[in-house]
């Protein structure tokens, strides 16, 4: 396995530990529980980073990594909402966008195209991760609320941006 694998893996390790550490809730669990998700969101780029650069694509990396993405943001946002910190028809609308843009993908690849990340998802996704260890800081509510607007809009815009560039995709033509 390649070290961008490894990482990819190592991220799915990670997520269970934040989990298991936010809810034994010691003191400064919450800050503990920050630290492994801003490493597991290292991970994340230093992988992509890795297999660019070495240019090692595999069915194992373009599986389980953006799999891995999604399940480390969802434990955290899903943890907010537990907390009630964060609104869960937010959080159903980011999963919404990431079920419609995964069934775009999967439309794509049965008629051989692939569809790559977009910019807005990437500019999506960071914002998602600095808005969500912003949330872990004892922060005022306005600063949550500013975040979830964050979140929201880079959610939706990139959303529209994935099936407006590749309207042909569910059209049927190429």
């Amino acid at each position: 396995m390649n070290l961008a694998n490894r990482l990819t893996l190592l991220r799915v390790v990670m997520i269970p530990v934040f989990l298991v550490i936010l809810y034994l809730g010691f003191p400064g669990s919450n800050i503990v529980a920050m630290i492994i998700f801003i490493l597991a969101a290292i991970t994340d780029f230093a992988d992509g980073q890795i297999a660019r650069r070495r240019n090692i694509v595999t069915d194992f990396g373009k599986f389980l990594d953006p799999l891995a993405d999604k399940v480390l943001t969802f434990a955290a946002m899903l943890w907010f909402v537990e907390a009630g910190v964060m609104p869960g028809w937010m959080v159903l609308i980011v999963i919404m966008r990431e079920f419609a843009v995964t069934a775009l993908r999967l439309i794509a690849a049965t008629n051989g195209t692939v569809i790559a990340a977009a910019n807005l998802g990437k500019v999506k996704t960071v914002c998602t991760i600095v808005v969500l260890v912003a949330m872990f800081l004892p922060l005022p509510d306005l600063v949550n609320i500013i975040g979830w607007i964050i979140i929201l809009v880079t959610t939706l815009i990139s959303g529209v941006e994935y099936f407006v560039k590749n309207k042909s995709v569910l059209s049927g033509s190429k």
